[in-house]
Parts: C-alpha cells; sequence; structure tokens
C-alpha cells in the first residue's frame, strides 16, 4: 500500500487530503499541532502531534515513517495565515511567526522526506502555497513573502530530486470556504473598514468563476499529483483558484 504523509492534516485542507488519499488507497499518515484536532481524525490515520516548524520533532515523524517502510507522498501543506497589516505595522515577531511555519514548515517535510524517497527510487512531494504567492497580497506582506518562497523551494527540489525519480509541485488555492478564511474575511473588513460580506464578495468577483473553492478541490489535486497519472507532471505551480483575474478585486 502507498503511503502519504501530510503536514497540518487534522483539519481544514489537510484533512481533505487525507480523506482523499485514503479513499485513492493510501495508508494516510497525519501531523498537527492540535491535539483536539487530531483526536477527531479517523483512528486508523496514523498521528503525529508536531510543530511543522521544529526540527526536532518533525525529523522523528520521519525517522517513525521510515520504520515503518518509507513514504511515496508528502503534502507540505502547514501553514498559518500570519497578520493582516500594512508592511509599516507588521511587527517582525509575526513575520518570523509566518515565514516559519509556511516556508520553514516546507523545508523541514522535504529536507527528511528527500532521502526516504531516494532510497525508494520514486516519490511526490506537494506544497501547498497560495496564490497570494502568484500575485502578492496587499496587507499580508508575511503570508505572501513566505507563499511565493514555497514555490522556489519546490522548484529547486523538482531540479535537484528529479534524477532520483521524485517529482515535486505546488498548488496555490484561491480564497478556501472555511474557518481560517473567515478569520482572514474578518481581519481584512476591519482593517479596511468594510463589512465581511463586502469582503467576501471583492474575492468572489475576483474571479472568473465568480467563487471559492472547497477543501475537496485542493485535495482532488493533490491525489492527482501524487498519482502515477501524473508521472512526468513536476516543477509546476497549479492554481485552484477559479481563476484569478484580479489579485486585490474591490478590497
Amino acid at each position: 500500500m502507498n503511503r502519504v504523509l501530510i503536514t497540518a492534516g487534522a483539519s481544514g485542507i489537510g484533512r481533505a487530503m487525507g480523506a482523499a488519499f485514503e479513499v485513492a488507497g493510501f495508508e494516510v499518515w497525519i501531523t498537527d499541532l492540535d491535539a483536539d484536532a487530531l483526536g477527531n481524525v479517523p483512528t486508523h490515520w496514523v498521528t503525529h502531534q508536531a510543530d511543522a516548524s521544529d526540527e526536532a520533532q518533525m525529523q522523528a515523524v520521519f525517522e517513525a515513517i521510515g520504520q515503518a517502510g518509507g513514504l511515496d507522498v508528502l503534502c507540505a501543506n502547514a501553514g498559518v495565515a500570519g497578520p493582516t497589516a500594512l508592511v509599516e505595522d507588521v511587527a517582525l515577531e509575526d513575520w518570523r511567526r509566518c515565514v516559519s511555519v509556511n516556508l520553514e514548515g516546507a523545508f523541514l517535510a522535504a529536507k527528511y522526506a528527500a532521502p526516504l524517497m531516494k532510497t525508494a527510487g520514486k516519490g511526490a512531494i506537494v506544497v501547498t502555497s497560495s496564490t497570494a504567492g502568484i500575485y502578492g497580497y496587499p496587507n499580508r506582506a508575511p503570508y505572501a513573502a513566505a507563499k511565493w518562497a514555497m514555490i522556489g523551494l519546490m522548484k529547486t527540489l523538482a531540479m535537484e530530486l528529479g534524477p532520483f525519480g521524485i517529482r515535486a509541485n505546488v498548488i496555490c488555492p484561491g480564497a478556501v470556504e472555511g474557518p481560517r478564511m473567515e478569520g482572514v474575511l474578518e481581519r481584512e473588513a476591519q482593517a479596511k473598514g468594510m463589512t465581511r460580506d463586502e469582503v467576501y464578495e471583492g474575492y468572489a468577483s475576483g474571479t472568473s468563476m465568480r467563487s471559492f473553492v472547497e477543501a475537496g478541490d485542493i485535495a482532488n489535486m493533490a491525489v492527482f499529483l501524487g498519482s502515477d497519472a501524473a508521472r512526468l507532471v513536476s516543477g509546476q505551480v497549479i492554481a485552484v483558484d477559479g481563476h484569478t483575474e484580479n489579485p486585490d478585486p474591490k478590497v
């Protein structure tokens, strides 16, 4: 049986990825910092409470998965939204935390997944970035910077690991329905003197399909990228966003 490891896999996009990979026949391993969320996932998933930006904790997770037989697909999915503020109002501590979880979390996961996949002579790494990593994102400088850097990381991984039969790709979600995006909407509304609904409509109207996306849409793309159907897809940035026309619509 193929095995997938998903960071931040206990809720949201990560939880949807786990469910989709299970349907595709994978053994699902997840990490998450939230102990309560970990307690609510299917009991047959292998769970580890770990901070994606903590090297010792992540190294222990990969040692365990190596002892279990190795890793076929890594979904480096951990991330935080970071502060909503003009760049001059962003505290350095908040900047560092956002970059640490998003960028360093992806780096650490790839660092420890690569040797396992090299040993197997195959593997797929799927990094969850954001359309903020394609267009930029006003009032979200730490998040946008980290998400852009994750694309550079992925393209480098694709070049380094391709000769070993390992692929690396990035998914860039647009606005995803769910609690995390609700928090973003509320903070942006407060920062810009708008209502939550006005900000929501701004995001939706900035896509050609006039819609937010669902976590399952992201999960389906991750399963494709982790499958043999994508055996020659590597080094790619794939947006799942309903086609963003305007990166800062009406907001």
